[in-house]
């Protein structure tokens, strides 16, 4: 049985990055629900990069320009923290599978 892993990266540190990523997006759609009668509030987006070299994705937090009116993208930010959540439990499982891979392995070569 051979274990390839590509440019060094495990499935557990790409699954950890998509993660922490699934988090920020969670954090952002759930700020901009609790604030969304905020005078002048702004929301708040949060944008991936993928990492080609490294694998997985970079998440930042940042603000729109404009001012958004109350309840005007509130459907969104409803279905963005959804979607967050599925995000976070597909890329668990992904660091899953590697753990019981892994242990699987050992247990073969020991």
């Amino acid at each position: 049985m051979s274990l390839s892993v590509i440019s060094g990266t495990s499935a557990a540190a790409i699954g950890l990055s998509g993660m922490r990523a699934a988090q920020l997006k969670l954090d952002s759609h759930a700020h901009n629900v609790a604030n969304v009668q905020t005078p002048d509030f702004r929301r708040q987006v949060t944008t991936q990069t993928a990492r080609p070299d490294l694998g997985g994705v970079d998440a930042q937090i940042g603000r729109e320009t404009d001012v958004s009116a109350p309840f005007d993208r509130l459907a969104e930010d409803l279905v963005g923290q959804r979607m967050s959540l599925y995000s976070f439990a597909a890329n668990l499982r992904t660091v899953q599978t590697e753990d019981r891979m892994l242990g699987t392995l050992l247990d073969t070569r020991a």
